[in-house]
């Protein structure tokens, strides 16, 4: 990834240049990459049940 490209990618999800003093850049990549799920439709959500047998 080149530079204009992660900053590109920074203004996509609103971080500022200031923010990214504060976060690393997997962090930054790991925003962006959730983003990306939001529109994902699950076909099954987990419930506690499910998470009690796992």
């Amino acid at each position: 990834m080149t530079t204009p490209l992660f900053l590109l990618r920074c203004i996509e999800i609103g971080i500022s240049i200031s923010d990214l003093d504060r976060l690393s850049i997997g962090l930054v990549l790991d925003i962006w990459s959730e983003k990306s799920n939001d529109s994902v439709k699950y076909q099954k959500i987990a419930t506690q049940e499910d998470f009690d047998k796992f």
